[in-house]
């Protein structure tokens, strides 16, 4: 029986339907709007409450776990506690200073002390994550390479930031850099300058990143999040990363003169 502990986005739904077929399961709800409320074996949890998590895990014989999905800071002021959340709560505070992965490290530290060990959240979707290639009838030129080649320092500059997995990078210079809010907040900072595209979106996990629950995602929204900024391409890392909706992704990336590179 492995645990299935499911936040925000369409991943946990593409693991569940992947996992029915081969094992049993239970889930653990952190979703704001009870995303698997009809699943008879869904129970929807509070962050907060990991006495009530632990119980129902070890209760359906659970003694691994599988995180998938974003889960967002809760209003720490208003989140319902049980023992062992009052307990672990400071620990959890302290960790959201750097960003929403943080809080998930410290779940699994939690979880561990109890003896349920966490896989990662590709073990069971390795069609997800792309191996090193390019992916697009268009490939980056000496332009976009040397936008690269800084975009890779840059991150391994910024590397002890635990929110910071994502950098878009244009004539050589900086122009965003993500913070705690996420890739998507960072694209929209972008502003398109010409008809032309220019610039790439690098997207490599953190040095100290635990790529059990936080390997880098994109997707189609992603690409039409690039376009609309105006960047000519994305960069991965290879077998690092969860690509959603990889057929369609392809299909736009092609059609708008886009490259997705794995390296």
């Amino acid at each position: 029986m492995i645990g299935l502990i499911f936040g925000e986005t369409e991943f946990p739904k593409y693991i569940l339907r992947k996992i029915k077929k081969k094992e049993k399961y239970t889930i653990i709800d952190l979703t704001k709007k009870k995303t698997f409320k009809k699943n008879n074996n869904s129970y929807s949890v509070s962050i907060g409450q990991f006495g009530k998590i632990i119980s129902i895990l070890k209760s359906k014989n659970c003694k691994k776990v599988l995180f998938a999905g974003k889960v967002y800071k809760p209003n720490f002021k208003t989140i319902k506690l049980d023992f062992k959340g009052v307990y672990y709560m400071p620990k959890i505070i302290k960790s959201s200073k750097l960003g929403d992965a943080a809080i998930l490290k410290q779940v699994i530290k939690i979880l561990r002390k109890e003896n349920i060990r966490t896989v990662r959240s590709n073990i069971f979707t390795p069609e997800l994550s792309l191996s090193k290639g390019n992916y697009t009838k268009i490939k980056a030129n000496l332009l976009d390479k040397k936008d690269i080649h800084f975009g890779e320092k840059a991150l391994k500059k910024s590397g002890n930031f635990s929110h910071v997995q994502g950098v878009v990078c244009r004539n050589n210079n900086i122009i965003a850099l993500e913070g705690k809010s996420g890739t998507e907040n960072m694209i929209k900072k972008v502003k398109k300058i010409k008809k032309i595209p220019n610039g790439v979106l690098i997207k490599f996990p953190k040095k100290k990143q635990d790529l059990r629950v936080d390997l880098p995602t994109i997707g189609l929204q992603t690409l039409k999040q690039c376009k609309i900024a105006g960047l000519k391409g994305i960069v991965l890392k290879h077998k690092l990363n969860i690509f959603l909706n990889k057929r369609q992704s392809i299909e736009y990336a092609n059609k708008n003169k886009m490259f997705i590179l794995v390296k």
